[in-house]
């Protein structure tokens, strides 16, 4: 047995994920997360069939994976599973004392699951993923939404130096990725956002270039008041001006989480930089622009991962 396969009971995994496992196998495991030594658990989805697959990371949302989750990871597991992904969904927050979530904890509270500490974990998966003798190695995808699009943005962006964390791993990396809904007014590698405070809250300036290490497709809300859709076009027009594989699709009308069956409503309790009280921000589901958000993340994928 691989040392990184886990004593994780499977019949829990088999709960969360059960949509996926009634027509795949499901397990459940876990890698180290380089450079920490930490063990991350994971959910582990395979189709019917021999393989080799393309394989795909899903990176969960500031809800985290229980019971307060959102449940996109599994939503999007059993989408990309029925269209012939292995997928692999690592738990970044219980390891860490945070397993009920950290959308309303305080940041200093937040830091120690960050994006860019989860980013080690999505290149503990795909090495996981890439001693399975039943996936392709070089046709592995990395997706997630919120914190998990921090996570993936965090996670493909060039390193700027070799002595840089993960600079290694980058080397033979993802090869695409999709960020629904991220952070864009973050540093990034070369890519950062100064905040300034105007007369209607705060403001940014943006300055770089964001390197990705592989296509990457930006799927947003225009409505989103918690990670908004002009930090991340302006992003992106930077990326593309460079000569970067980056590409953007924003939504009307929709919201953050709009891949969700939930109604549209504003919690308080969120901390938002976006926000000019820095509190509160607005999700709930949008049946179109997860709709089309479906048909994106299947096109893309089949471009980038099924060659």
């Amino acid at each position: 047995m691989k040392r990184w396969l886990a004593t994780l009971p499977v019949a829990a995994a088999v709960a969360l994920f059960g949509l996926a496992a009634r027509a795949a196998e499901t397990s459940a495991m876990s890698f180290a997360s380089p450079g920490s030594g930490e063990r991350i658990p994971a959910t582990l989805i395979k189709p019917d069939g021999a393989g080799p697959f393309p394989a795909i990371v899903i990176v969960h949302d500031c809800s985290g994976l229980g019971p307060s989750s959102s449940g996109a990871p599994t939503r999007w597991a059993d989408d990309l599973v029925a269209l012939g992904y292995v997928v692999i969904v690592p738990d970044s927050f219980s390891p860490r004392g945070v397993g009920a979530g950290v959308c309303t904890l305080p940041p200093q509270e937040a830091r120690v699951a960050s994006g860019y500490v989860r980013a080690r974990d999505a290149y503990g998966a795909l090495t996981a993923l890439r001693t399975l003798p039943y996936v392709d190695g070089k046709r592995i995808g990395l997706i997630g939404g919120s914190h998990g699009g921090w996570t993936t943005l965090a996670a493909i962006s060039a390193p700027q130096s070799a002595s840089e964390p993960l600079a290694a791993e980058k080397r033979e990396g993802f090869a695409a990725a999709v960020a629904l809904y991220p952070n864009c007014a973050i540093r990034y590698g070369a890519w950062s956002t100064t905040r300034q405070s105007g007369d209607t809250g705060p403001m940014a300036e943006y300055s770089g270039v964001y390197k990705p290490i592989a296509p990457v497709l930006i799927l947003i809300g225009e409505a989103d008041d918690w990670t908004p859709a002009e930090p991340c076009r302006r992003l992106v027009e930077a990326s593309r001006a460079a000569g970067f594989p980056m590409d953007i699709r924003a939504y009307p009308g929709a919201h953050h989480s709009f891949d969700s069956p939930n109604p549209v409503r504003f919690d308080p309790r969120r901390f938002n930089n976006s926000s000019p009280t820095g509190k509160g921000a607005t999700t709930g589901g949008n049946p179109e622009a997860w709709a089309a958000a479906k048909k994106e993340v299947a096109s893309f994928f089949g471009q980038q991962l099924k060659k």
